[in-house]
């Protein structure tokens, strides 16, 4: 009888084990969130990303290019209108939506070509944000750090 106990007690014990690490592996399966602050990959600005409605978007809130000659409002946005808006404040990215381990559907706008592309977020294994931005076919990434 004291031999079934151990044996009861062995299986419980590797049973517990088993749940334990099937859920660690859940946990470390998840992907990592985008929002926070992100140092862009010039390391000219930072831009927060959180949840607008139902989607993500990014603002640009800290210029950290001071040299002379770098603007401080909107002056390469094809629409002449806009083109004194200040860079703080900005909607830098905006529609994207979580789609397993990236957020897709999204678009980028770029204040220092005045130009917007279709885009996608991931974080990358190591820690960074891989922003991708294509027209028609061809497509670029940039990889973005955590900024504090």
């Amino acid at each position: 009888m004291a031999e079934l106990r151990r044996m009861t007690d062995r299986c419980a014990l590797f049973a517990v084990a088993c749940l334990a690490l099937a859920g660690a592996g859940v946990h470390a399966a998840t992907p990592a969130s985008i929002e926070g602050r992100w140092l862009t990959d010039d390391r000219k600005g930072v831009v927060a990303i959180a949840a607008c409605g139902t989607k993500v978007c990014g603002r640009i809130v800290q210029v950290l290019d001071r040299g002379p000659g770098v603007p401080s409002a909107d002056v390469h946005n094809p629409n002449a209108r806009l083109r004194g808006r200040p860079l703080v404040g900005l909607l830098t990215l905006w529609g994207f939506r979580r789609d397993g381990d990236s957020w897709e559907g999204g678009r980028a706008y770029d204040p220092k070509s005045g130009k917007s592309y279709r885009s996608t977020l991931a974080v990358e294994r190591d820690g960074s944000l891989k922003v991708t931005g294509c027209v028609l076919i061809i497509c670029e990434s940039r990889y973005w750090t955590r900024y504090r």
